[in-house]
């Protein structure tokens, strides 16, 4: 659950509804895919400008699964 716990504490801190912020994992054979979900007036937020800040979570979350010793992949939902 690390890995949605980072999701979630990046998330909150980007949005105005932090409340709105959710984070679910779902577990593959080979990796995890980690779904957020915002409220939709925040997306934009999350995305980030030509998707920056999108790539910026990606990439830690990367970072993170790697040293557990795992792959994970996060999806944006609207």
């Amino acid at each position: 659950m690390a890995l949605t716990d980072l999701i979630r504490t990046i998330a909150t801190e980007l949005v105005d509804h932090p409340e709105k912020v959710e984070v679910r994992e779902v577990a593959g054979e080979n990796n995890t895919v980690v779904e957020l979900r915002v409220a939709k007036e925040d997306i934009g937020k999350v995305i980030g400008k030509d998707g920056r800040t999108a790539q910026s979570m990606r990439t830690i979350l990367s970072a993170v699964s790697t040293k557990l010793g795992r792959r994970a992949h996060l999806d944006i939902l609207d």
